[in-house]
């Protein structure tokens, strides 16, 4: 069976915003935009892995969800804890140089762990936990 990843979907609220993390400060191309209804999907990835993208979607058009469970998206969105992801990279202290660069929100400088990873970790502009590891 050859099953591959193909999208990975985070919440976002504000395009402009998302933009200038994904694309400018980590270096995503942007593959598609879709406007609909007054929201924005936004689909990026990595150059030269075009079988691989993020979908930036607008929370509030998750069909089912109601009032209640929308503000409580809300929150764990303000808070950083709806939504993470993890990246790989050969050179994280680099990566976390260019990505700090941008004024994004640090939770973790380059760090040795004990599991045996290299890693730092920020929050997009939505609040996703953005951890990067350098490959071994």
């Amino acid at each position: 069976m050859d099953i591959t990843i193909a999208q990975a979907l985070l919440p976002h609220e504000d395009p402009a915003a998302s933009l200038a993390f994904y694309r400018d400060a980590l270096g995503f191309e942007v593959r598609d935009t879709v406007e609909y209804g007054g929201m924005q999907w936004i689909t990026l990835g990595p150059a030269g892995q075009p079988d691989t993208s993020i979908v930036l979607y607008p929370p509030v058009a998750t069909p089912g969800l109601t009032d209640e469970e929308r503000r409580t998206v809300s929150e764990m969105m303000a808070k950083g804890t709806y939504a993470s992801i993890n990246l790989a990279t050969d050179d994280v202290d680099g990566v976390f140089a260019r990505v700090q660069a941008g004024d994004a929100e640090v939770v973790q400088e380059p760090t040795d762990q004990p599991y045996g990873v290299r890693d730092c970790s920020f929050r997009d502009p939505a609040g996703n936990l953005i951890r990067i590891q350098e490959r071994r």
